[in-house]
């Protein structure tokens, strides 16, 4: 399995303190912002900005490439490796 999936999983669960959910229900490629997905909302948009500064050093300044990078958590390891690379 991709250890930074994995990671971020966790990261999630933890900054928005989601209850009852496990790394294992969340699928790679599910819609974070989706009812069908984690149904996440703006506020939690905001939590992942934080996220991604606090665990991995990358700031979100583009409005436009944070709707992409947070799709689902296949985008979010794809936007992380770029920007590290």
């Amino acid at each position: 399995m991709d250890n930074l999936k994995e990671d971020l999983k966790k990261q999630i669960i933890e900054q928005l303190n989601l209850e009852d959910i496990t790394p294992a229900d969340i699928e790679d490629d599910s819609l974070l912002f989706n009812d069908a997905g984690l149904g996440l909302d703006s506020i939690d948009a905001l939590e992942l900005i934080v996220l991604l500064e606090k665990y991995h050093g990358i700031q979100v300044t583009n409005p436009d490439e944070g709707k992409e990078a947070f799709k689902s958590i296949s985008t979010m390891a794809d936007y992380i490796r770029k920007r590290k690379a």
